[in-house]
């Protein structure tokens, strides 16, 4: 996968290991997931095989001051070694849409703004 300019033109591989520091100050080391080359984003996988939880960072690649190969691992949405639960991550948009749906339900048709707001208010309640 090739980066941008501003990583030196150099080119990095899904499941590689890299210790990155940001223009921002922050330090952590993550392995590359995908890089979006028309967002200029590189998705990056913090956390270890050890560990159940790990996280997502998206990172705009010019924002990367240095980088450091740390080796290279397996694919990391491998789909016999995808460290995601997918049952679980439909659950929480099944929740979310039921949330919506329920938010939705209570925005008045043809009522004002300040009716929308006092009848919100008073809903919390």
């Amino acid at each position: 996968m090739a980066m941008d300019s501003n990583t030196g033109g150099e080119e990095f591989g899904i499941g590689w290991f890299l210790s990155i520091k940001t223009t921002l100050g922050d330090e952590f080391e993550g392995q590359i997931i995908t890089f979006d080359k028309a967002s200029n984003i590189l998705v990056l996988q913090e956390g270890s095989k050890t560990r159940p939880r790990r996280n997502i960072r998206l990172l705009k690649a010019n924002h990367i001051k240095e980088f450091t190969l740390l080796g290279q691992g397996e694919d990391p949405l491998d789909i016999n070694n995808c460290y995601v639960d997918l049952n679980s991550v439909q659950a929480k948009e099944e929740s979310a849409i039921r949330q919506a749906d329920v938010e939705a339900e209570r925005i008045g048709v043809g009522v004002s703004n300040e009716a929308q707001i006092i009848f919100d208010a008073l809903s919390k309640t």
